[in-house]
């Protein structure tokens, strides 16, 4: 049984390949090769770091390869090639569709009625943030050590991991705030 799985994602993976065409933006794997190139003004300490994240490169290569450019090839556009000032319909998972405009620092998204969200991306603040009726208020920052701090809808903020976990941790802060607002 579980050689006959083993088959049938194999031959899932080769289908892909033979039905994309080898030729694609490599999006993934530029974008990474581009920050290691301006990781540091020194060279020595860019060539040290892609010494030591050199598995990363395969990865993306790999995904770049069986999944993003497979996406490219059928879809005619790259999940991460965002180009500024483009303009796409995307249908929500409530079932209603939104117009979401690539900017230079975030998005911005139109639902049906007209409503405008903005989210910005702050490279200082390493922070990502929410403009609704004219109001902004940060959604989340990338810590030092790794983690991010949410800020939940209470005004009150959680650290959390970059995982499933800390993605689990700030939904059960959200939701249980919700609940205490309905009571």
């Amino acid at each position: 049984m579980r050689n006959l799985k083993m088959k049938a994602i194999m031959a899932a993976l080769m289908v892909g390949m033979l039905c994309s065409s080898c030729v694609g933006s490599f999006k993934l794997f530029n974008k990474l090769a581009t920050w290691n190139k301006d990781a540091t003004n020194s060279k020595f300490l860019n060539e040290l770091i892609y010494l030591l994240i050199s598995p990363a490169y395969a990865v993306c290569c790999v995904v770049d390869a069986l999944v993003l450019n497979t996406i490219e090839f059928w879809s005619g556009s790259n999940p991460l090639a965002m180009h500024e000032g483009v303009t796409k319909q995307l249908k929500g998972e409530d079932g209603k569709m939104y117009a979401v405009t690539y900017l230079k620092n975030g998005y911005e998204v139109v639902n049906e009625a007209g409503e405008k969200l903005l989210f910005t991306y702050d490279e200082k603040q390493n922070a990502w943030s929410l403009t609704q009726n004219g109001a902004t208020r940060e959604l989340f920052r990338f810590n030092e050590d790794g983690t991010v701090k949410a800020e939940l809808p209470n005004g009150q903020s959680l650290d959390v991991a970059m995982n499933d976990g800390g993605l689990y941790e700030v939904r059960m802060a959200v939701n249980s705030y919700g609940w205490y607002a309905q009571r």
